[in-house]
């Protein structure tokens, strides 16, 4: 089971700022912007490269719900960015899927 899964089942405490029947976000506890929010499925999948075609609606609800918690934090207008690392060379850490968004503050590209 992955810490996600704790919180998620709440055993973990963790600042949650939205939830609904398919995910639930929460703030980042290593923060790399002033807006560092997860949006993780409630149904644990590994990441992208082992989703398939069933999977399709629940990343589409990922990001559905992305962009009400970016909404809800008022940074919508603004501006935000959502992150989906695959994999350990990508920087994935917890393996389940998870999108970060990041905001509050100038993004720039390339990522550092």
């Amino acid at each position: 089971m992955t810490i996600f899964e704790r919180i998620i089942r709440r055993e973990i405490p963790a600042d949650i700022v939205y939830e609904d029947d398919h995910c639930v976000a929460f703030r980042d506890v290593a923060p790399q912007a002033p807006v560092h929010v997860l949006i993780v499925p409630r149904l644990p999948l590994v990441n992208v490269a082992a989703a398939g075609a069933e999977h399709g609606e629940l990343l589409g609800r990922v990001l559905l719900a992305a962009a009400e918690v970016a909404r809800r934090l008022g940074v919508a207008e603004s501006g935000y960015r959502l992150v989906l690392n695959n994999g350990e060379d990508a920087g994935q850490s917890v393996h389940q899927l998870h999108c970060h968004l990041l905001a509050g503050r100038p993004l720039g590209w390339p990522p550092g």
